[in-house]
């Protein structure tokens, strides 16, 4: 439980941090999802390199997105993704009902603006595991309503 909290207080203080250099001229507004979104990358690259590391290969692109939605989001947001769905085509929606990372903000609907800014570390969490795994993708996220989140991927 202890490190469940940390990484949310982590996750709060990145985000406020890149924001607030933005406010200070550091770097551009608009840069500001971009840069959490590469920070997001890096460590789902480490993420996946190490929760990988034992694992049988996997036989096809469906296979990876259960690895995903299964362990890859249960170790990092201790749950798993509540709906996996595909076109096969490559695009895969990930729905997660209660996003541990939305739930702390208030269920109206004048925060879902601010939805964006706490997603991007998640969408480069996603994009860099994939990446690792031999996948090129294009993750956004896209809330309706609080706290639900849908991770879309596309190859």
């Amino acid at each position: 439980m202890a490190d469940e909290a940390l990484f949310l207080l982590l996750h709060n203080e990145m985000v406020s941090g890149v924001y607030k250099s933005a406010e200070q001229g550091e770097v551009e507004n608009g840069r500001c999802i971009t840069k959490l979104e590469n920070m997001g990358f890096r460590v789902g690259q480490g993420l996946i390199e190490r929760f990988t590391k034992d694992t049988a290969r996997f036989k096809d692109e469906l296979d990876i997105m259960k690895f995903i939605c299964k362990d890859f989001w249960t170790t990092v947001f201790k749950k798993q993704i509540d709906n996996l769905r595909t076109n096969h085509q490559g695009i895969y929606v990930l729905q997660d009902n209660k996003f541990r990372l939305l739930t702390q903000m208030s269920a109206g609907k004048q925060y879902l603006e601010h939805a964006s800014k706490y997603l991007a570390f998640t969408c480069g969490l996603i994009r860099g595991g994939l990446s690792n795994l031999g996948i090129k993708s294009i993750v956004t996220a896209e809330v309706s309503s609080m706290p639900a989140s849908n991770e879309i991927k596309e190859v």
